[in-house]
């Protein structure tokens, strides 16, 4: 009997493992893969990792421009990922490794659901049966692939973003359908190895979740940089490595060696048993309530499943608020600081509410915004680059509900807009922060002292 059974072993599932595990709960963990789910092994580590690799060489291109020299600059397309699955080989065993540091057993296999009785809920595997106090369901998501004419049939042409990442060889052009954040990373990663990248998107902007202002900047960045662009499109059939799609009452065809199909995930709801329980779900998903309980007693979903927020760090604390009020500390889920990044080059990062969503909302705002050229050290690392931080201030108490940036390295600078949010910190407030100098960080202070426009 375990305190605790988890199915799943991506960032909700194993960080709710070792933190239940820490606090001395018994607790088992079924993965039928490889630890780390979809983000550690065909998800963020990867693409991060080759967009490291993509950056360092687009860097070593224009060293000129730092008066730095070299000869016969180039890369090698199956070293980049090589080295990718090394570093994903890596983290995996480090994963497995805080498994048994806090003494959780892990079982490699497929879990089923069998059911809940007045002894608990019920869990085989490989003809195993065990049995848990309580059930964490974290199954995660998988690539949606629509139902496109003449896709099925195109066969190796197609990819998602688990084949993109074992391609044997760049692909000389790419179309990417659909301009969301998975779409524009990959795009991102072959436009600066050289392939011909031509997007394709149904809506009338890319990352149709981030601040539109800043989407924009982005896309003209990357149309200099030669990257295509088909907004307000519709795909509406492939023929082998054609692309044919509906745009401004026209229909136009895009060719390319290879076809990414980027258009986003649906959650992982059927294969395990989850119809023995009697869960109710919810828009695809598992439906959960601020402390990610399902309708079903002891019985909890954290990470993509649920089919709110699809990001490993929503996941991973969606798992903690479950190990929290388990072991006796009162926890919530909120989302109202869940931070947003897009790993192109330059990046984007944000969090809270956008312009858009705030005037969606109804929510009376302000919004001070800065060149990132404002901060000494930016200007210092990215000759020529350009960037913008803008902060959305509440009218009526003057705190910080919104922060969006675009330009390196906000990825790493995001989390103290992040921290400012869940605080529900003032502008005044953060103008008594000091932020170390020279860092291009400090273009969030300089930006709340620069004149608020309504």
């Amino acid at each position: 009997m375990f305190d605790l059974i988890i199915i799943g072993g991506g960032p909700a599932g194993y960080v709710a493992a070792e933190r239940a595990g820490h606090k001395g709960l018994s607790v088992i963990l079924f993965e039928k893969k490889a630890m780390g789910g979809v983000c550690l092994n065909e998800g963020c580590i990867p693409t991060k990792t080759m967009l490291y690799s993509a950056k360092t060489y687009e860097n070593a291109l224009h060293g000129d421009k730092y008066g730095v020299y070299g000869d016969n600059i180039r890369f090698d397309y199956a070293k980049i990922v090589n080295r990718k699955n090394k570093v994903v080989r890596k983290l995996v065993a480090g994963v497995e490794g805080k498994m048994k540091m806090h003494h959780v057993t892990v079982v490699k296999g497929e879990a089923t659901i069998v059911g809940r009785s007045p002894k608990g809920v019920e869990v085989t595997c490989a003809g195993e049966t065990y049995l848990g106090t309580n059930l964490l369901i974290c199954t995660g998501s998988e690539a949606f692939v629509p139902p496109i004419p003449g896709l099925a049939e195109a066969g190796d042409i197609i990819l998602t973003n688990r084949e993109i990442l074992d391609l044997k060889e760049q692909p000389k052009s790419l179309v990417v359908i659909g301009g969301g954040v998975i779409g524009m990373e990959f795009a991102s990663f072959f436009n600066s190895l050289g392939t011909k990248v031509t997007i394709v998107e149904m809506l009338p902007e890319i990352l149709g979740n981030n601040d539109f202002e800043i989407s924009a900047m982005l896309r003209d960045i990357y149309s200099k940089k030669g990257i295509e662009y088909n907004l307000n499109a519709k795909v509406v059939k492939i023929e082998g490595n054609k692309v044919v799609f509906e745009k401004d009452g026209k229909t136009e065809t895009i060719e390319g060696d290879k076809i990414l199909v980027s258009v986003g995930r649906r959650a992982i709801t059927k294969g395990f048993g989850l119809e023995n329980l009697n869960v109710e779900l919810f828009k695809g998903g598992i439906k959960v309530d601020e402390k990610m309980r399902t309708n079903v007693p002891n019985v909890f979903a954290a990470g993509d499943v649920t089919g709110f927020s699809l990001l490993a760090h929503t996941a991973s604390r969606e798992g903690e608020v479950v190990v929290n009020n388990l072991t006796g500390r009162a926890d919530i889920m909120r989302y109202n600081a869940i931070p947003g990044v897009v790993y192109t080059n330059p990046e984007v990062a944000g969090v809270g509410e956008t312009e858009e969503s705030a005037k969606a909302k109804g929510i009376d705002y302000k919004v001070a915004k800065l060149p990132m050229a404002y901060a000494g050290r930016f200007v210092a690392e990215n000759e020529g680059g350009s960037g913008i931080c803008k902060v959305l201030i509440g009218a009526k108490h003057g705190e910080v509900i919104g922060v969006h940036m675009l330009g390196n390295p906000c990825s790493e600078m995001i989390y103290g807009a992040c921290m400012a949010i869940e605080q529900e910190m003032t502008i005044e407030e953060l103008q008594e922060v000091v932020f170390p100098h020279p860092t291009v960080s400090e273009i969030f202070k300089e930006t709340i002292f620069s004149p608020l426009t309504p």
